[in-house]
């Protein structure tokens, strides 16, 4: 049957509206790279498996890039933009200033590129893509014990700790960012969420940039692996709220062992302790340890315990669902990651495919 031209209108509006509150997901795919740049994903990838063989910590630092690119103007690589004349750069805003790194990676990512496929490949989706390459190659670790199996089956003896590997989770990247010509220091000052603010504010934040709350628990996830400086949660140890007194939401036995880690007047903020306190020394596992860590109050970061601690949070039964079944919360991690990586990108004619990721074309 015809369709009226009262309907037609109606779809084309609907159409229109759809497009205004989902602009950027139609525009990225997973294949613009295909015929362009076909090897992109492998260098980015190689680059990151042999940073993280000598910088346990730089897969978490290569993820917190992407999420605090995203959150100021969208998934746009202006937190790589180096001051100058025209640029306040985004990394001397105080949630970047002397904690974000990894850009030194970005570089040799970008010149590899560059010898590949010049002009091509954006800085803003070679962070989406380190992230990902960065969760997929990181160690996960499985515990357990065995009862009994002869030992030609196993590799373990009989009765002893075993440890199996695998990586973390995976998921599909969708790439056609461009990237911008300008930054915001002062949205990355307004923007980022704060590792000692509240939930309602954090929770604001992401909604801000479309996220829910799946999504804001999922990937805060992300601080399974990694490490934090003390100056981003020393107030819960000693004088928390303005108490004079530690976070009453933190683990007595934890709190001991933070307080060795980063003594009252000591390290000048900048010692560092595992976001994950049941992770590796060297804070390299990707699990769902970090929900349970909530569960028995061993949040790292304020932001953190608060998933847990705030009375009648609707992110409570989330975090008990991915701490007791870590495939669920893996699945959701890697659709919030693309979900993320969908903030407002600049596709099409907007922006640039920077030469150098530290400044703009001709800057």
């Amino acid at each position: 049957m015809a369709s009226s031209p009262s309907h037609f209108f109606v779809l084309i509006a609907t159409i229109f509206i759809s497009s205004l509150f989902h602009p950027s997901t139609a525009q990225l795919n997973s294949s613009f790279y295909s015929c362009t740049c076909p090897n992109a994903y492998t260098i980015v990838r190689s680059i990151v498996h042999q940073a993280m063989a000598s910088d346990t910590r730089i897969g978490a630092s290569l993820v917190r890039l992407h999420f605090h690119d995203c959150f100021v103007n969208g998934c746009d690589a202006s937190i790589l933009l180096d001051d100058s004349p025209r640029i306040q750069s985004e990394k001397h805003a105080a949630p970047n200033f002397k904690s974000a790194r990894g850009f030194e990676v970005v570089d040799r990512i970008k010149a590899a590129l560059e010898c590949s496929c010049r002009g091509v490949v954006s800085c803003a989706d070679i962070l989406a893509l380190a992230s990902e390459a960065s969760v997929s190659l990181v160690r996960t670790f499985f515990r357990f014990w065995f009862v009994w199996l002869p030992r030609k089956h196993n590799a373990c003896k009989d009765f002893k700790l075993c440890v199996l590997q695998s990586g973390g989770p995976s998921w599909t990247v969708l790439l056609g960012r461009r990237d911008s010509t300008t930054a915001n220091q002062a949205g990355a000052n307004t923007s980022i969420p704060s590792p000692s603010e509240g939930l309602a504010n954090i929770s604001n934040k992401f909604s801000a940039v479309g996220l829910e709350t799946t999504d804001l628990v999922a990937l805060s996830g992300a601080h399974t692996f990694g490490k934090a400086q003390c100056r981003t949660f020393s107030k819960r140890l000693y004088n928390f709220s303005g108490t004079g007194g530690p976070d009453p939401t933190l683990n007595a036995t934890y709190l001991a062992s933070l307080r060795q880690i980063c003594p009252e007047d000591g390290n000048g903020g900048f010692g560092l302790a595992n976001l994950d306190p049941t992770n590796t020394p060297d804070g390299h596992d990707f699990d769902n340890n970090y929900f349970s860590n909530l569960q028995s109050l061993r949040g790292l970061l304020q932001s953190d315990q608060e998933l847990f601690s705030t009375p009648t949070a609707k992110t409570i039964a989330i975090v008990n669902s991915f701490s007791g079944n870590q495939s669920a919360f893996f699945q959701s991690f890697a659709q919030s990651m693309v979900k993320m990586g969908n903030i407002s990108p600049l596709t099409g004619k907007d922006g640039e495919i920077r030469l150098n990721c530290r400044k703009v074309n001709g800057g």
